[in-house]
C-alpha cells in the first residue's frame, strides 16, 4: 500500500471547507489534478446531478491521448468529518482519497489532513511508483491545499 498525505489548517469554519470538498463542481478550482491539464487538452467533464455528497461523481475524456479518462466518486460524505472518495484512471493503480475535516483546537478554523491510498502490488513497476508517489506528487498536494485554503476562507 503507498500512501500520500498533506495536512494544515484553514481559518475558516469546518461547514466552509466541507462546502469545498464535498462539492465535485469546486474541485477544479483547488484540486491540483485538472483533467485538462494531465492529459495535455481540452477535457470533457461530466457531473452527476447532484454533484454533491456521498454518491456523486464526476468522469473526464479526452481525446488527445491514451490514458485520458477517468472518474472520482464520493464513498462517503459527513459534514462534520469530511470525505472520502475513489478514482480510477486507466494510468494508475485505483485511489482512495479522504480528506478529514475537524475543529482546531481554538475551535476558530479547520485542521485538514489529505490522504491518498493505494494498492500498488508486486509488480516492479508499481512498487517503484509508491516509493515514489510522495516526490511525484507530494508538492502538487500541497498547492491544492494552499489553493482550497484561500477558498474556504474567502467562502
Amino acid at each position: 500500500m503507498a500512501r500520500l498525505e498533506r495536512s494544515g489548517s484553514i481559518d475558516a469554519p469546518v461547514s466552509a471547507v466541507f462546502a469545498q470538498v464535498s462539492d465535485l463542481k469546486t474541485w477544479p478550482a483547488w484540486n491540483p489534478w485538472d483533467p485538462a491539464y494531465r492529459t495535455g487538452g481540452a477535457s470533457m467533464q461530466q457531473y452527476s446531478d447532484p454533484a454533491t455528497g456521498k454518491g456523486a461523481w464526476f468522469t473526464w475524456s479526452n481525446t488527445a491521448g491514451r490514458n485520458a479518462s477517468g472518474r472520482v466518486e464520493i464513498v462517503s460524505a459527513d459534514p462534520q468529518k469530511g470525505i472520502e472518495y475513489n478514482m480510477t484512471h486507466p494510468a494508475m493503480k485505483p485511489v482512495k482519497g479522504i480528506i478529514e475535516l475537524k475543529p482546531t483546537t481554538d475551535g476558530k478554523g479547520t485542521a485538514i489532513l489529505w490522504r491518498l491510498e493505494a494498492k500498488v502490488g508486486m509488480t516492479p513497476w508499481w512498487k517503484l511508483r509508491g516509493f515514489l508517489m510522495d516526490r511525484m506528487f507530494g508538492e502538487s498536494m500541497e498547492e491544492g491545499l494552499n489553493k482550497l485554503k484561500t477558498l474556504s476562507e474567502n467562502y
